[in-house]
């Protein structure tokens, strides 16, 4: 058994009035530790983005019709509402555990020493995307899964997986200013395959807007554009995408980069071909469900590939700390 300590007035007062602090003061995790918090918070951040699809593609969008309760009678899903109401609720609760892992990354980041204040921000950034996203996903269900909210609810989830990203990348820098590992032009191409990417991702929401998922068997609204056309505009943009990855590669193996881009690169340009085999396929076959929540999660890597490719291309040195060494001996002064 763990003896709880007994807690002074005035350290009651200080926890209520700075819990961070407080904690802070008690707690040092390692270095690990704090790697792994913000590991978590970007699992968790695909997590999402996954089972938001995967409750579209089982029809159970309105499974529970009202928001912030599942029922208007009730808080929770009943009996009564079915496999649908399970799967809707179900998604609802994975935002509390995805609320506990940002929280733990903020605990984790703030009592770490030296305290990083940049990183304590992101994740507090982290946080509120999500309560932003969860406030977003209420206004969906009350609007019926209006496509447009439906899209900018899949997009803050992206921002949110972006951020996630930059806490666990900036927890494994040092503070110093960025160095570039490549050229302007070089950077200014990188720069080029992300807005692609971006565009390609946004594309990806109007084509899943105006496809045949909608995210409830009622007559749910759809964005009124053909689907082909648009998802032909779809296909387009990822051939674009390829090409600058390829184009990428070529030039920082050309100026000889180092490794970590070109092996960014690399890994974006199997993501791509993954995630294009896949999408090629639903698209021949009718876009069923589960190759559909595949292609969503192949997304989700894209993304990922795409940041990490802009990251690799420049660095931050962990400052180490500079240890004096012994002062030199001294001759004594000559005595008469």
């Amino acid at each position: 058994m763990v003896r709880v300590p007994k807690l002074t007035r005035a350290e009651v007062a200080q926890a209520v009035r700075n819990p961070l602090q407080y904690i802070a003061e008690r707690w040092t995790p390692s270095p690990r530790t704090v790697r792994r918090a913000a590991m978590t918070s970007v699992v968790l951040a695909v997590v999402i983005i996954v089972a938001g699809g995967a409750v579209r593609l089982t029809g159970s969008g309105l499974g529970c019709p009202t928001w912030p309760k599942c029922s208007d009678d009730s808080l929770t899903a009943t009996s009564e509402m079915g496999l649908h109401g399970a799967i809707e609720f179900g998604n609802r609760m994975l935002t509390y555990v995805l609320c506990a892992v940002v929280g733990w990354t903020i605990i984790a980041a703030r009592s770490a020493k030296p305290w990083r204040r940049g990183v304590t921000r992101l994740g507090w950034a982290q946080f509120w995307v999500v309560m932003g996203n969860a406030v977003l996903g209420g206004v969906v269900v009350l609007v019926g899964l209006n496509p447009y909210t439906v899209a900018a609810h899949f997009l803050l989830a992206t921002a949110l997986l972006t951020i996630a990203l930059l806490t666990w990348q900036r927890i494994r820098e040092g503070d110093t200013a960025p160095r570039p590992l490549v050229g302007k032009a070089v950077s200014q191409l990188t720069w080029l395959l992300v807005v692609a990417a971006g565009l390609l991702i946004a594309v990806g929401t109007v084509v899943t807007g105006a496809g045949r998922h909608a995210g409830d068997s009622s007559d749910v609204h759809r964005i009124p554009i053909d689907w082909k056309t648009i998802a032909q505009l779809h296909a387009d943009l990822a051939w674009v995408v390829v090409a600058l990855t390829v184009a990428l590669w070529f030039v920082l193996k050309a100026v000889d980069a180092p490794v970590g881009p070109l092996h960014r690169a690399r890994d974006l340009f199997l993501i791509l071909m993954a995630q294009g085999v896949i999408g090629y396929v639903q698209y021949f076959t009718d876009t069923p469900e589960i190759l559909v929540g595949l292609h969503m999660f192949g997304s989700c890597l894209v993304w990922i590939g795409v940041v990490r490719v802009l990251l690799s291309q420049r660095e931050r040195p962990v400052d180490i700390p500079q240890v004096p060494g012994p002062a030199a001996e001294q001759p004594e002064p000559a005595t008469a």
